[in-house]
């Protein structure tokens, strides 16, 4: 068996044990040594990632399933969308260093946005107060910064000098 480039697709298989043969792409390599269409092997590997030609076990950090050129294009995919998507949460988060001043903010998953601010304590003392899903968390999220806004005593982009509870009361009204 040669590997050999494909006229047709310009294409060098990465799998050793491919070939192109009889017009069509082959891979080889089971028990009984014969040999398989590609099209079905590369149908089960639609669950599996694979970073520049090279396969990525589940076990790796930012493994996510399909075919990237670099890590940076898996780990950014997803966010093409983010802008269009308006379900999330918006959320209060507080931390007993500050106790009168919290946080309201929007995420599309609460527990994963604190889970972001932990990063940044080195004594992980973030706290997920309270938060409400919503179909718009943008606008959501503007009309407690503006209710926020008129009732706290100061206030610093998305932090508020206010109580935890009178925030949540807040965000209960866009419940």
């Amino acid at each position: 068996m040669q590997n050999i480039t494909s006229v047709v697709h310009g294409q060098t298989p990465t799998n050793i044990n491919s070939s192109f043969e009889d017009g069509e792409w082959w891979v080889r390599g089971n028990a009984d040594g014969g040999r398989r269409r590609v099209d079905p092997h590369n149908n089960k590997n639609h669950k599996r990632m694979f970073v520049d030609g090279k396969y990525i076990p589940q076990a790796h950090p930012l493994w996510k399933s399909g075919r990237y050129k670099s890590f940076n294009d898996a780990a950014f995919s997803s966010l093409q969308n983010y802008p269009k998507s308006t379900v999330g949460c918006v959320y209060v988060i507080k931390n007993p260093a500050w106790p009168e001043w919290v946080k309201v903010g929007k995420a599309v998953d609460a527990q994963d946005r604190l889970n972001s601010y932990q990063t940044s304590d080195p004594f992980r003392s973030y706290i997920l107060h309270h938060h409400i899903e919503v179909k718009d968390r943008h606008i959501t999220e503007l009309q407690v910064h503006q209710e926020l806004g008129a009732v706290s005593l100061e206030r610093h982009n998305e932090w508020f000098r206010i109580t935890a509870d009178d925030a949540a009361v807040v965000l209960n009204t866009h419940n």
